[in-house]
């Protein structure tokens, strides 16, 4: 049985994004109170970041050590299924 790709609007995507870019929370914060994949609005901030020419912003570590961490757990739950 194959997963089909959930399809968003491009407006709700970048409302997610703007979320993220002007707020003060994080992409894991904003993807768990929307139900998202935090790699999925990772992705869209960084579509974002690029479309506006918003400065991105440096990672803090634990931002980054929370990203690796997500990946791995994300590609640790694609091998099991």
């Amino acid at each position: 049985m194959a997963m089909t790709k959930a399809k968003y609007s491009e407006e709700f995507r970048e409302q997610v994004a703007r979320e993220v870019v002007e707020g003060d929370r994080s992409i894991a914060s904003v993807a768990a109170s929307y139900g998202l994949v935090a790699q999925t609005v990772g992705n869209w901030v960084a579509k974002y970041r690029k479309q506006h020419g918003v400065e991105q912003e440096r990672k803090s570590e634990s931002e980054a050590q929370e990203l690796a961490r997500m990946k791995a757990e994300n590609y640790k739950l694609r091998m099991e299924q």
